[in-house]
């Protein structure tokens, strides 16, 4: 599932193999941009923001892409010829030596390059980015109290990057139920260091990787293990939705490693 790390890592792909080329070939397969032609710039940078990525050129225009749940970018050699579902196909990008494919992408744009904030003003700090300021998201965490805990650390707006991987994993490892109020998470500094440090550890590689387990079937606590039993105690870990209606996301949490608080508990929430 693409998250803050793994953009980072499309991008760093994307940034070696084509900045400094010359595209002598694009396709744009989506209605708004089928006949934007961006053959003969020289691309100058891709570059990461949060889950958004921007690919620049030297006309100071963007190609600003969101991957969401399934999008991606694959790289092939030029002239190699493209591999998998010709459905899938939203964007091709041709330089002499390197051919990008974006794929299933849901948020293709072009737009100027002074306009790439517009974009992104309703991001808060980025965690694998320059501008990553704790105190700022702590603010933001803390401006909504009574806001669930796993609501708040994937609202982008909050902290840019995280996703429900990184959310079902950080309040395993706190012990903290997804439901838990902000206002009475007991170390939400704590919360938001652990976030961190666990998408810094994927940075190089998007794996998503939070137990320190390699192996397939053991590189997440919780994430995708609904029913299964928790590495810890045993209790099957559980599965449910989390968020407002039409917006609500896959969260993993087990009931005994991480209690519900008490009012919770009472109301049977969880």
């Amino acid at each position: 599932m693409p998250e803050g790390d793994s953009v980072l890592v499309a991008a760093t792909r994307l940034h070696a193999a084509l900045a400094g080329e010359r595209l002598v070939r694009t396709d744009f397969r989506v209605p708004a941009f089928a006949t934007s032609d961006l053959s003969g710039q020289v691309v100058r940078a891709v570059t990461p923001r949060g889950k958004h990525l921007f690919l620049r050129t030297d006309a100071g225009l963007t190609l600003h892409t969101h991957l969401r749940m399934d999008g991606r970018w694959d790289l092939r050699r030029t002239g190699t010829g493209l591999s998998g579902r010709a459905g899938d196909v939203r964007v091709v990008l041709e330089t002499a030596p390197w051919t990008a494919v974006g794929r299933r992408l849901p948020v293709v744009e072009l737009l100027p390059t002074a306009r790439e904030a517009e974009v992104t003003a309703h991001l808060g700090p980025d965690v694998l980015g320059p501008d990553w300021d704790p105190a700022e998201v702590l603010r933001r965490l803390r401006a909504r109290p009574d806001r669930p805990i796993g609501e708040a650390l994937i609202d982008q707006r909050v902290m840019a990057g995280p996703g429900n991987v990184y959310r079902s994993e950080s309040c395993f490892l706190r012990g903290v139920d997804p439901w838990t109020p902000v206002g009475d998470v007991a170390d939400l500094d704590a919360m938001v260091s652990l976030v961190k440090r666990l998408m810094e550890a994927n940075r190089s590689t998007g794996a998503q990787v939070t137990t320190g387990d390699t192996r397939p079937g053991r590189s997440r606590w919780v994430y995708g293990r609904g029913g299964e039993p928790c590495r810890r105690c045993g209790t099957p870990v559980r599965r449910g939705s989390q968020g407002p209606i039409a917006q609500d996301r896959v969260t993993y949490w087990c009931p005994s490693c991480q209690p519900p608080p008490a009012p919770l508990r009472a109301a049977g929430s969880t």
